[in-house]
């Protein structure tokens, strides 16, 4: 994919990870809508790029996040790719995380991520893309994250299967799997208290790696032991 004039919406923009992802794309020549949950964060995110859409919505409302994907491409004149870069998290063992936030963990980070998607679908061409961020405990999930990890596992496999289906249509499916990065996500979960975590990644490294991923039309974006990301062309 050029990116260069590149339509794309960011949803998540308002966060560190999403923020940063933003940058990348327009500092590479994208025309980059903004999605965000909290109107005050979205304003802000906005003023950093002045001109851009920002469209507000509900992660809890699936068609909120379709009708984000139908204002962003109605504002651009058409989309080349979705970038999903939200979630919650929350920690502790499966006893103690009660139904409710675990039905909170899987809307905010497999559903609505899923409706962003399915709203995409309709409206992106040969050579666009969808991309979201699921994580390494999607790969390894971790004791106290059940939940968590469950549902960006989810993510993950509705991703995989998307792909196969979108491989005849010409629409490229990204996952963005990065280890712990220095965000602060970890330090708001909905339920839970942090446990102790290592020191976390650049989300502007891996920022700059998915805008890499774009451009080369890779399928996966995942990080060393070292903390570096890494492109790779396929996902595994």
């Amino acid at each position: 994919m050029e990116l260069t004039e590149a339509r794309i919406l960011v949803a998540g923009a308002t966060g560190a990870l999403g923020g940063a992802i933003t940058a990348q794309l327009a500092g590479r020549g994208a025309r980059v809508a903004l999605a965000g949950r909290d109107p005050s964060r979205l304003a802000r995110a906005a003023r950093a790029h002045p001109g851009v859409p920002a469209i507000p919505f509900d992660a809890y409302v699936p068609e909120s996040c379709a009708r984000a994907v139908r204002e962003a491409s109605a504002a651009l004149g058409g989309l080349d790719a979705v970038v999903v870069a939200f979630g919650a998290v929350a920690f502790g063992t499966a006893d103690e995380v009660g139904d409710e936030v675990a039905e909170h963990l899987t809307a905010v980070n497999h559903l609505a991520p899923a409706a962003f998607f399915r709203a995409a679908l309709g409206v992106l061409r040969p050579g666009s893309a969808i991309a979201a961020v699921t994580g390494a405990v999607a790969e390894r999930p971790q004791p106290a994250m059940a939940d968590y990890s469950a549902s960006k596992a989810a993510l993950r496999a509705w991703l995989d299967a998307v792909r196969r289906e979108t491989r005849r249509t010409g629409v490229r499916v990204l996952e963005i799997r990065p280890g712990h990065l220095d965000t602060g996500f970890a330090h708001r979960p909905v339920a839970g208290t942090v446990p102790p975590l290592p020191q976390g990644g650049d989300p502007r490294h891996v920022a700059a790696a998915v805008a890499d991923a774009l451009e080369t039309e890779a399928e996966l974006v995942t990080t060393s032991p070292d903390g570096t990301p890494v492109v790779e062309r396929r996902a595994r």
